[in-house]
């Protein structure tokens, strides 16, 4: 089994691959899960919405510049007309893949175990008129046509919504022929709807939104005759573009800004598969796009909302064993946080390990009385989390509480707003950040009286204060009283909210200042030391690796004789055992049941190994437009548990990893068929929780 999708030609350097070509290889990765029979069914479905999730996602942030430049034919350079051909022949390949999927394998597969959604000409009597009193009651009162003439034209159609183009035959009320009408399918509405058991007989029986607008159309339009219609979806470019030189308040104008984010440019244009050419044509002027960002899909155009049936189903044996973490190992539960990391660091690996340990330690540091502040960065925390109410109820307790919000987080940037808003209003000190760059940076500082003199404690993590995320997300949180580092961090806290000079620091690397300068060094100074015989060894795991001068580092030193691999989860750049150019590098890609999150960087001569951890991956966002930080983990025991379980166990991960050749292509290595094979998450979760029963 292999993932396709690289190519070498359209970046600065023709001998890396190909950034957005190596998403898509991702995704294939993803949807691979989808196919493995090995996993649960609805877990196979719940794969099969991820990756639409994320082709969303691609074709709303990485679409744009390619479109842009096919439009005004440009024909070289990154983006051009043969870059948006590549990516657009490849998108539609993965689309076909997950439609063939999804009708061939996993529907009947659900109408085997008692699950089927019905068609309009599978239903029953007794099941069409169950349905056409739902669309009466339900949907019919939500639902206004709009018949396109010189007073009516084309409707604002919101980024990913439902919609209906229907051409009609006969005259309007008035005489006219106008043939085109748009229904808009309001958001509120479910997408997915069981019938009941009275008249869906022995199975579970669903109908989807689209089919029960779709048998009752004509019902909308009184006195005319339908002739052809389709479904239709149309995805926008959604990446918030804010001159933050420009503006007087950044967060007004980011909240203008996501009114206006549903309708951005046009970039793809989803149809059901028998739409008619006349039909589709004519959405494809109005949206102005080419004929390849044309997608006609055999079933949904929105597969995502398809993820409703896992809890509409009630089928708990068609999924995933449920996971619970246990309390982290080193946390000694009614012993004061504080005092435990006077005596040694804390490593809380996620989520095999609770994150109630991270919500403990700010919990201990809200009803403490001798806390005297707290200060914390936020990226993504969610619409409901507990951690800001602990901050909430440590400003109504009196204490400092200053809080970097980043308010420019991809999607999540209403929610960050909101929690700004409220912090705000109680009290706390709320800043967001350096202009220009985005706070990614995850840390927590405890600042405590303790005698005569103040202590400070500090958390470090490679992934966010997401309650929710972190039982999905592998990370790792870092809590510490090193002074060293909590005087750094206090030191960073400071320069993002007074934008003051950063002072020298003892241990962090932060971005965008040393951290791309001083991981190039250490690369480069592992190859001098390879140069003179010396056995050097990098190991770095983490989601994304396209910083060409990085890369172009890591070539260097493999080619001086260093023995480098890297754990990569999604798009990489970097070509592996190339004879002759990248032999001594080794990639791989770890899919797993969980997210790969964690960043871990490890170097070594010799005998002396260093190991950082870090909230950036090696990207150029990362070094140059994102405050972030690396740190150094120099407890010996906890370096050597971070290799073993981070690094090690990845790397003779013989179920869920995927090994880049020298074509560029991803192999499995080994068997999806279970057995003794080494799975690194399913080792990890069997050491620090337990599979509950079903």
């Amino acid at each position: 089994m292999w993932t396709s999708f690289q190519d070498r030609s359209s970046i600065a350097d023709p001998r890396l691959l190909d950034r957005d070509l190596s998403l898509l290889a991702f995704n294939e990765r993803v949807l691979d899960w989808a196919v493995r029979e090995d996993v649960p069914l609805m877990e196979r479905l719940r794969f099969l919405c991820i990756v639409s999730s994320n082709l969303d996602e691609f074709f709303e942030v990485r679409a744009e510049p390619h479109l842009s430049a096919a439009r005004a034919r440009d024909e070289k350079g990154q983006y051009s007309v043969a870059s948006f051909d590549r990516l657009a022949d490849s998108l539609h390949k993965l689309v076909s893949r997950q439609y063939t999927l999804y009708n061939e394998q996993l529907m009947p597969a659900f109408e085997a175990q008692g699950i089927r959604i019905m068609s309009h000409g599978e239903r029953n009597a007794a099941q069409r008129a169950w349905v056409k009193q739902y669309f009466e009651k339900e949907v019919r009162p939500l639902l206004i046509p709009v018949g396109l003439d010189p007073s009516h034209p084309f409707p604002q159609v919101a980024n990913k919504s439902l919609n209906f183009i229907v051409r009609l035959t006969g005259k309007d009320a008035f005489g006219r022929e106008n043939e085109i009408a748009i229904v808009k399918v309001p958001r509120v509405l479910p997408r997915l709807i069981r019938m009941p058991d009275k008249v869906a007989g022995a199975k579970a029986s669903f109908v989807s939104l689209s089919s029960v607008i779709r048998a009752h159309l004509a019902e909308l339009f009184t006195g005319r005759e339908v002739w052809q219609f389709s479904q239709f979806r149309v995805t926008r470019h959604s990446d918030l573009a804010v001159d933050e030189d420009d503006v007087q308040n950044l967060r007004m104008a980011l909240r203008q800004g996501l009114e206006h984010r549903h309708y951005g440019q046009a970039v793809r244009l989803e149809v059901s598969a028998g739409c008619s050419e006349h039909l589709a044509d004519f959405l494809l002027k109005q949206f102005e796009l080419p004929a390849k960002a044309l997608y006609r899909v055999h079933g949904p155009v929105n597969l995502v909302r398809l993820t409703q049936l896992i809890d509409l189903a009630e089928r708990p044996d068609l999924c995933f064993a449920p996971y619970k973490p246990n309390f982290p190992v080193q946390m000694h539960p009614g012993r004061s946080i504080f005092e435990q990391l006077k005596e040694r660091d804390i490593l809380i690996h996620q989520p095999y390990e609770s994150f109630d340990g991270v919500l403990s330690f700010l919990r201990e540091a809200v009803n403490d009385p001798k806390v005297l502040a707290i200060k914390q960065t936020i990226y993504r925390t969610g619409s409901d989390s507990e951690l800001m109410e602990l901050l909430r109820e440590a400003v109504r307790r009196g204490k400092e509480v200053t809080v970097v919000v980043e308010l420019k987080a991809r999607f999540d940037e209403e929610a960050n707003i909101n929690w700004a808003e409220m912090l705000e209003s109680i009290g706390a000190q709320v800043v967001y950040g350096v202009v220009g760059l985005k706070t990614h940076a995850k840390m927590m500082l405890i600042t405590r009286r303790e005698g005569k003199n103040l202590k400070r404690y500090g958390h470090l993590s490679t992934g966010n204060y997401n309650p929710r995320t972190a039982r999905l997300y592998t990370d790792i949180s870092h809590l510490t009283a090193d002074t060293s580092i909590t005087t750094d961090m206090e030191h960073v806290f400071v320069h993002m909210a007074s934008q003051s000079k950063l002072p020298r620091l003892s241990k962090l690397w932060m971005a965008p200042f040393h951290l791309h300068r001083n991981t190039i060094a250490k690369i480069d100074a592992l190859g001098r030391a390879a140069a003179t015989g010396k056995d050097a060894r990098i190991v770095a795991k983490m989601n994304s690796l396209t910083d060409e001068a990085l890369v172009r580092s890591l070539i260097a030193a493999g080619q001086q004789g260093v023995k480098i691999d890297v754990i990569v989860r999604g798009a990489c750049i970097l070509p592996a055992q190339v004879p002759g150019y990248t032999d001594n590098i080794r990639v791989r890609s770890v899919i797993g049941r969980l997210l790969e999150h964690s960043r871990v960087f490890y170097f070594r001569i010799d005998a002396v190994d260093e190991l950082y951890l870090s909230s950036a991956d090696w990207m150029n966002r990362n070094m140059v437009r994102r405050v972030e930080v690396a740190w150094p983990v120099t407890d010996e025991g906890l370096r050597q548990r971070l290799v073993d379980e981070c690094l090690v166990a990845y790397l003779h991960d013989g179920v869920d990893a995927w090994n880049m050749h020298a074509d560029g292509l991803y192999y499995r290595n080994g068997s999806v068929e279970q057995g003794k094979a080494h799975s690194a998450q399913k080792a990890l979760m069997d050491r620090y929780g337990r599979f509950e029963k079903r």
